[in-house]
């Protein structure tokens, strides 16, 4: 064990205050390569055998203090690289050897070097405007083999700090398409490139671009009120040339539940209900090539089927020699033609029917009745588009035998 400790070496220190040791040989012909961020180093070994290892100083100041860096712990070692340092940047090294107590030498001439700039971004960029919720970035790709990868930032009007949005690998790759960005948006865009051992470049120039905006608002809105069983609703023709189609939403309400109802090319839908009097809520948008969406209008226009006539009301009804007269008067201007019919009561389980159709007065008058049997009568009014109203009031007649 005292042999063993006897025979080991100090380990030398950073912080050790140095200790001079003038009959320990010098570093001679130290020479330097700058990289970016870090100096490589070179010099004639000193393989005398009181030599443990070496000692590197540095400094950034000419007459300022030489920190030490670095301790090469083989005297037979002649490289080394200081890494970490900042581009462009000038800086002082000496060296020393040292012995097994730590005392050192002489320290060398002074080498004075400075680091390289930091590397240029790319020499061309370009983003390309007016796509569907996307930007494309474009550059030429970087002459220097060392660049592994592009890394991309945006930055926006309403928030200009810049931020990292993506990174491209390899060098000769030369897009980027940034996605899902609000439409009508200006962005700004550059890029840094990264070498193989983590060096990331300046910012190349900034470029600027806009997303393609929504089509316009369908204007002129239209839907009828006035035919039977459907509705037609219309619009004028969007501005854009790329217009793709136009989505129907349609509500029973008229401010909410609007759903996806049809999609057409024209600027003309026909919505066959099927039924008289509904009413239903229209809102029109266009639809462009890339499935950009106008906005949905702030209020929706109403269309309607039309509704039944109003049934006529009876006037007078008169029984005379077997025969029954019954007049009335329309409630509708739409009334053109009206059925009457009858049922005959003969009886609980006897009953008949019939209908007296296309009738172009206000006057009906029945010759069939016999005594002893009863006869209902409802009068029923019909518009051009033969849509039937409700039945009038019944009238009973009962002739006694």
């Amino acid at each position: 064990m005292i042999l063993f400790l006897g025979g080991c070496a100090k380990q030398p220190s950073l912080t050790q205050k140095p200790k001079i040791d003038p009959s320990l040989p010098k570093v001679q012909e130290i020479r330097v390569i700058a990289d970016i961020t870090s100096v490589a180093f070179e010099w004639n070994p000193v393989y005398d055998e009181r030599v443990e290892g070496y000692y590197l100083y540095r400094s950034t100041s000419k007459t300022g203090k030489l920190d030490r860096i670095a301790v090469i712990e083989d005297r037979f070692s002649s490289h080394y690289v200081d890494e970490g340092l900042k581009p462009n940047t000038l800086y002082y090294y000496r060296m020393s050897t040292y012995d097994s107590e730590g005392k050192e030498s002489v320290p060398s001439d002074v080498v004075r070097i400075k680091t390289l700039p930091v590397l240029e971004s790319v020499s061309f960029i370009e983003a390309i405007s007016n796509l569907p919720r996307r930007v494309k970035i474009i550059w030429r790709p970087h002459p220097n083999p060392r660049v592994k990868e592009y890394i991309i930032e945006r930055s926006e009007p309403d928030d200009p700090k810049w931020k990292p949005i993506g990174v491209v690998k390899g060098r000769l790759q030369a897009e980027y398409i940034d996605k899902n960005l609000k439409d009508n948006h200006l962005y700004f865009y550059r890029v840094r490139v990264k070498t193989f051992d983590s060096i990331v470049s300046a910012p190349s120039k900034v470029v600027k671009a806009f997303t393609k905006p929504r089509p316009k608002m369908v204007k002129n809105l239209k839907a009828t009120t006035d035919l039977p069983k459907k509705i037609v609703v219309s619009w004028d023709k969007n501005p854009e040339p790329d217009i793709d189609h136009y989505n129907i939403y349609r509500s029973a309400v008229s401010d909410i539940l609007f759903v996806l109802h049809a999609k057409v090319r024209g600027t003309r839908y026909t919505d066959n209900i099927g039924k008289d009097g509904v009413t239903k809520f229209y809102k029109v948008t266009a639809v462009d090539r890339d499935g950009l969406e106008s906005f949905k209008q702030d209020n929706p226009v109403m269309g309607a089927t039309l509704p039944k006539p109003e049934a006529p009301i009876i006037v007078s009804t008169v029984v005379k020699d077997n025969t029954v007269i019954i007049k009335w008067h329309p409630r509708d201007d739409r009334s053109v033609k009206y059925m009457v019919v009858k049922e005959e009561r003969e009886g609980f389980l006897n009953t008949k029917e019939y209908k007296y159709k296309d009738i172009e007065s206000t006057t009906f008058v029945d010759r069939t009745v016999v005594p002893g049997i009863k006869y209902i009568y409802r009068v029923y009014a019909l518009d051009r588009y033969s849509i039937l109203s409700k039945p009038s009031e019944k009238v009973e007649v009962y002739i006694k035998k």
